[in-house]
């Protein structure tokens, strides 16, 4: 069975995730915390890490099923087919996300455009270029899982 990418409404990911749970698809919306502020207060928060994106394993006949959950938009698609997500990119999201808050990041002298390799985290030995430097955080592409990091400085 493969991953494949659904689109969502705006803001209905953890939604949709529960109704296709509901419904017996296997799916997966990747939740990070954040703590966000209000004018009377702060408060931790878990947001989806990729807007309106929740990926599904189904098989290929099966793909039609996805649409009886409201909310679901259409499948993203790449080069006219439906995109697949690996398996081992789906464990990689997951190894990261649960070992986010114990990963330690030594930022060296790095400019952007810099190519650098990964040495510790859940992303190590990949290869990323360094895209942005600011105040609060990098970003770093890591071209060979198609995707872009945002690392926050520790202050």
């Amino acid at each position: 069975m493969n991953w494949y990418v659904v689109y969502t409404k705006p803001k209905w990911e953890k939604k949709v995730a529960e109704q296709l749970i509901k419904s017996g698809i296997e799916c997966y919306c990747p939740l990070i915390t954040q703590v966000r502020q209000w004018s009377d207060r702060k408060k931790k928060i878990e947001v989806p890490l990729f807007n309106s994106y929740v990926f599904v394993q189904l098989e290929e006949s099966q793909r039609n099923t996805v649409f009886s959950a409201s909310g679901v938009v259409r499948y993203l698609f790449w080069l006219g087919k439906a995109a697949i997500v690996r398996d081992e990119e789906i464990s990689v999201i997951k190894k990261w996300l649960d070992n986010a808050d114990g990963a330690d990041i030594l930022v060296e002298s790095i400019k952007i455009g810099d190519a650098i390799k990964l040495e510790s985290g859940p992303f190590s030995n990949q290869k990323a270029v360094v895209q942005e430097i600011n105040n609060t955080h990098y970003v770093l592409v890591l071209e060979s899982l198609g995707c872009v990091l945002k690392i926050k400085k520790k202050l």
